[in-house]
């Protein structure tokens, strides 16, 4: 029998709106949720107080609990914390710290999980990976999709605005993504999903032609909008394909080498993403990227991201090894440090920035 259809793990809703936290009773409640008000909600030792005294009120009923990094320890600690009280779902408020460790702890427990973003700095908001430190790096674990993401527009113009504009660098960087992906289908006939890689780059797009600003609120709604879907698209994949590729492996490896200066995940994958467009010559689209990273404040070369040539072009060389088995432009053209740093001098005279 032919398959006609195929199930695809995404939230049941997805709200992006101003005021959206002070409905959170009425969600939880109206998709069964919990019609009880018995959850557990996760929020940051610092900022989350503030948050606390917002939400609290709304949720007499719940039980806080903080964590204190986006460390793979803390996130086993909350899972074994949240054990000991009986609760309908687990409610994730903050950054991408925050979320990432509370679905990573519901999963450990078997509760849904519901994202509540307050800075828009990255693609986990739906994703079903979370990001968590350890003793040898940086992690993506895999989790549950969150059962509903939510994107209070109020609380997001709070935010830092580099906490804002770093998720541009994450959701451009699908487009160097999806190009990696398909690339990896032609020269190794890798499987590609094309409902993943069309909303991947959707989402990319929508951003890239977007004449606002992150202080603008229909900006930071396309750019809740475009996170989410970018996450479905690795729901549909069934890995972060569709959204990583030469770019994160290039971040990833700014993060091994120079953890102590590592800058936003967003801006280094947004660099990455324009040199990786350069490599696999589609100068356009490098120049696109390179100039609207640069319109957001985000970095568009190694000087403003607080590298220097040589140290990009170690890091390049060095990506690879950050995602074994990944096929993307770096592993397609192969070149030595020498030869990346030449190619990234010959990237810096074309973007002209």
């Amino acid at each position: 029998m032919p398959v006609i259809a195929r199930m695809i793990p995404s939230p049941v809703a997805v709200i992006v709106k101003h005021g959206a936290l002070d409905g959170l009773p009425g969600i939880l409640s109206d998709h069964r949720i919990s019609t009880t008000g018995q959850v557990a909600v996760v929020a940051s030792a610092g900022s989350g107080g503030a948050l606390r005294a917002r939400v609290a009120p709304l949720l007499p009923d719940a039980d806080w609990y903080t964590v204190a990094d986006g460390t793979l320890a803390s996130a086993v600690r909350l899972s074994s914390e949240l054990k000991s009280g009986r609760y309908d779902a687990v409610v994730g408020l903050g950054g991408g710290r925050v979320i990432d460790a509370a679905k990573y702890a519901a999963g450990r427990i078997g509760l849904p999980i519901v994202a509540c973003a307050t800075n828009l700095a990255h693609d986990g908001i739906c994703s079903p990976v979370s990001i968590l430190d350890d003793e040898s790096g940086r992690q993506s674990v895999g989790v549950s999709c969150p059962i509903v993401a939510v994107v209070d527009l109020d609380v997001i113009h709070e935010a830092p605005s580099r906490f804002v504009a770093s998720g541009v660098g994450e959701v451009l960087s699908n487009l160097s993504a999806v190009a990696d992906w398909e690339l990896s289908h032609v020269q190794t006939g890798e499987e590609i999903d094309g409902l993943a890689t069309a909303m991947a780059r959707s989402a990319g797009h929508a951003i890239l032609r977007h004449v606002g600003n992150v202080h603008q609120p229909d900006f930071a709604a396309q750019l809740a909008e475009s996170l989410v879907i970018s996450g479905i698209s690795m729901n549909i994949a069934g890995s972060t394909r569709p959204s990583s590729g030469a770019c994160h492996e290039i971040s990833h490896a700014l993060d091994i080498l120079y953890p102590a200066r590592r800058a936003q995940h967003g801006e280094q994958v947004g660099l990455g993403a324009a040199f990786a467009s350069y490599l696999r010559g589609d100068k356009e689209l490098a120049g696109e990227l390179a100039h609207t990273l640069m319109r957001h404040g985000l970095p568009a070369t190694a000087a403003q991201a607080g590298f220097s040539i040589g140290e990009f072009a170690r890091a390049a060389h060095y990506a690879p090894r950050t995602r074994p088995g990944r096929f993307t432009i770096l592993e397609h053209v192969d070149l030595s440090e020498a030869d990346l740093r030449l190619a990234y001098d010959e990237y810096l005279a074309h973007v002209d920035v």
